[in-house]
């Protein structure tokens, strides 16, 4: 009689086939993983809030009948023109290089068609992007790719990037297929080479020689546009109340959540600290300085539907900022090519190799034959279409709430599903008054 036990073979959680299949890649290379995208770990996100409906001790408004009104004005504090927008909702700094350049033309329609603002990323300003974007925000990261104060004084806001919330103290990286002579020729670099940016500006290393740079920014363009500064989402609390008494007008604060054109995956997926942790202690610091509302705060980092910026802005951020939904909104990641995804060894849905430029729908890239793949006027009027679902849902939300501005929603229209979120958002344990360690920051 076989005697011998029936059981299953059981696999380790923390050497799970992802892990194993890591271990292997690294001992068979030597060398780390680079890729694109945001973290694919789970973490609190705002699926794990939930909105407070009015019934009787809150009255909702009607949709069809009573306005919701969706404007926000960014660079208030200083700016001789601050930038107003119809829509709290904008679009992030993603670099022509990391992009192709029917890529950041769609952008420009589409944010154009919608209302709202794009913004240039890593590299510098291109002719179709600032020719279709109505307002424009031009980045001033640590590499000075492809800057000059001409294109400056052509922007509508400058941005001084310190960080960013998929690599926090990380410099970005282009690798030599995607650096085409046009590419190398705005950033100044030999074409085909692969580039690694700073991870910090090389004139300034700390709140006292950023003070200096956003005068020296502001004398730049004679103080009519807004200076934001954008960080990643580390140490939220003081790097907001630092760039507040540095000067900014506006704080664009970055979660892990968000994305990145290329950098290591031990960055990605182990270093910063989710969007939902970031924004309540930023609020904070805002409120301690008496600069809450006058000092604009945006907020990215995994924003993905108007639910997602109905809870920002009930959190306390002034609008958002989207990337990666933007992509998928033109057209990345589309299942239409599947087929070429698969044969580049990943699937539609979850590509995340945009380093390498292949990308089967002419967004990443910068391989002329798949450009002509993206049609800049369809590809805008989708992502009009997109932005303008987002402010429909985001006023939808406000409307059941009460509100007659989207701007006053308020931590107290919210509650939390899990211990995590509820700790982190500042808001009561569903069906609780409890909030987690609260305390001050």
């Amino acid at each position: 009689m076989d005697k011998t036990p029936n059981t299953t073979p059981r696999q380790s959680s923390t050497f799970d086939d992802y892990t194993l299949s890591e271990i292997r890649r690294a001992a068979a290379t030597g060398i780390y993983d680079i890729r694109g995208g945001g973290a694919k770990r789970s973490l609190p996100h705002f699926d794990d809030l939930l909105f407070l409906g009015a019934s009787m001790s809150r009255y909702p408004l009607e949709g069809y009948r009573e306005k919701c009104t969706t404007n926000v004005v960014l660079g208030t504090r200083h700016a001789k023109k601050p930038i107003e927008l119809d829509i709290p909702i904008t679009i992030a700094g993603m670099s022509f290089g990391s992009l192709s350049g029917p890529a950041k033309e769609s952008l420009g329609r589409g944010a154009t068609m919608a209302g709202t603002s794009t913004t240039t990323g890593d590299g510098g300003m291109t002719e179709e992007e600032r020719g279709h974007s109505k307002t424009l925000v031009y980045q001033y990261l640590p590499s000075r790719y492809g800057m000059n104060p001409d294109d400056l004084r052509r922007a509508d806001a400058v941005e001084m990037v310190v960080g960013q919330g998929a690599k926090p103290g990380g410099g970005g990286m282009l690798l030599g297929q995607k650096i085409s002579d046009r590419v190398a020729s705005m950033r100044n670099l030999p074409a085909g080479i692969d580039q690694r940016s700073a991870c910090r500006h090389p004139d300034w290393t700390g709140p006292d020689d950023l003070e200096i740079k956003i005068l020296e920014l502001r004398e730049i363009t004679d103080w009519q546009i807004p200076v934001f500064v954008k960080v990643g989402g580390a140490r939220p609390y003081y790097d907001v109340a630092l760039a507040v008494k540095a000067g900014a007008d506006v704080i664009v604060l970055d979660g892990m959540q968000g994305g990145t054109a290329a950098t290591q995956e031990v960055f990605i997926e182990h270093v910063g600290q989710p969007t939902l942790a970031c924004i309540r202690p930023a609020v904070q610091a805002l409120q301690d300085l008496g600069m809450h509302r006058k000092v604009q705060l945006i907020i990215s980092g995994g924003i993905r539907n108007g639910a997602d910026v109905a809870k920002a802005l009930a959190l306390g951020a002034d609008a958002v900022s989207i990337g990666t939904a933007a992509l998928v909104a033109i057209g990345d990641n589309d299942p239409r090519w599947a087929k070429e995804y698969e044969a580049l060894g990943s699937a539609a849905g979850c590509y995340d190799d945009w380093h390498e430029g292949q990308d089967p729908a002419g967004i990443t890239t910068q391989d002329p034959e798949l450009m002509k793949r993206l049609d800049p006027e369809i590809a805008g009027r989708r992502l009009a279409n997109y932005l303008n679902v987002l402010t429909l849902e985001a006023q939808t939300i406000a409307r059941a709430c009460g509100k007659n501005n989207i701007h006053n929603l308020e931590p107290e229209d919210l509650c939390a599903l899990t211990v995590e979120a509820a700790a982190m958002a500042g808001v009561p344990l569903a069906g609780t008054q409890w909030i987690p360690g609260q305390q001050s920051y």
